[in-house]
């Protein structure tokens, strides 16, 4: 069983439920567990101390633990967006060198790029948010390395063009790849379960003091049920990173097409259909 559904719920509805469940777990037990607490006290307030210090010491273990994973989590999302970026600029790169190239070659590998900008766009971009690895676009990267292949140059200044073309197509590779290995790049089940019990378990020590007002022990317990909400709600948002309302964009690959590419004419190959 998978939770990935939630990332089709809109970001303020996901925040909604996520602190929702964490401040009727806090009240709930609250109310279940006040009188047993109470009597596991016997004189009045007698064990507050210790379980303040209990409290501190349990939030500050989690605290930390779950700021190293935050951290790892907004790193993956960054270094994604990062890796769409450098594809982006590698693909405007050679879409501009290549206009040294003589004809056909030139409109061959152009045509090339721009069927590969447009599948990432509008076939790859939609699988990657559903979790599935696209393939289409790798079709067009073969179909430019074909050409780039059958390019004989004759000059030093073609095969000065030919050599960091031919770098960039690799760079470009492996921009690609990296993208598409950051599609399952996620938290583990593990590390879930250890960030949603301990939430929990910081919420069950709260229940453990016995004040003389129940409405200020209950907002106690209410405000931090929904700061460790709030919390697992941010690091889920920003885990998968192609998934969610909160994802890495494809607009570095849709300003390449508009502004660079959508002006030439395009020439769709007969033997090429933009394919998942």
């Amino acid at each position: 069983m998978n939770f990935y559904w939630i990332y089709n719920l809109p970001n303020w509805l996901f925040a909604i439920i996520t602190i929702s469940v964490y401040i009727l777990f806090g009240v709930a037990g609250l109310f279940a567990t006040r009188n047993w607490v109470r009597r596991l006290h016997k004189i009045d307030h007698s064990h507050n101390d210790i379980v303040g210090y209990y409290l501190a010491a349990v939030t500050v273990f989690y605290g930390i633990t779950l700021g190293l994973v935050a951290v790892g989590t907004w790193d993956t999302f960054s270094a994604t967006s990062s890796k769409v970026d450098d594809e982006a600029q590698v693909v405007a790169s050679i879409y501009r060198d290549v206009n040294s190239y003589n004809e056909p070659w030139k409109s061959q590998m152009r045509q090339d790029l721009r069927a590969y900008t447009y599948n990432v766009i509008h076939v790859s971009w939609p699988q990657q948010r559903r979790g599935i690895v696209p393939s289409g676009s790798g079709v067009y990267l073969d179909s430019l390395q074909k050409h780039l292949m059958s390019f004989q140059p004759k000059s030093l200044g073609e095969q000065i063009i030919q050599a960091e073309v031919f770098k960039q197509y690799n760079e470009l590779v492996e921009c690609r790849r990296a993208r598409l290995n950051a599609i399952h790049a996620h938290l583990s089940g593990s590390l879930w379960a250890m960030v949603i019990l301990g939430g929990l378990i910081c919420i069950v020590v709260t229940f453990f003091f016995d004040t003389r007002s129940f409405g200020m022990h209950f907002w106690m317990t209410s405000l931090l049920s929904a700061l460790l909400g709030l919390l697992i709600f941010l690091i889920a948002t920003m885990d998968n990173p192609f998934r969610g309302e909160l994802s890495v964009s494809s607009e570095p690959m849709e300003l390449v097409y508009h502004q660079l590419m959508k002006k030439d004419v395009i020439i769709k190959p007969a033997s090429s259909k933009l394919k998942p």
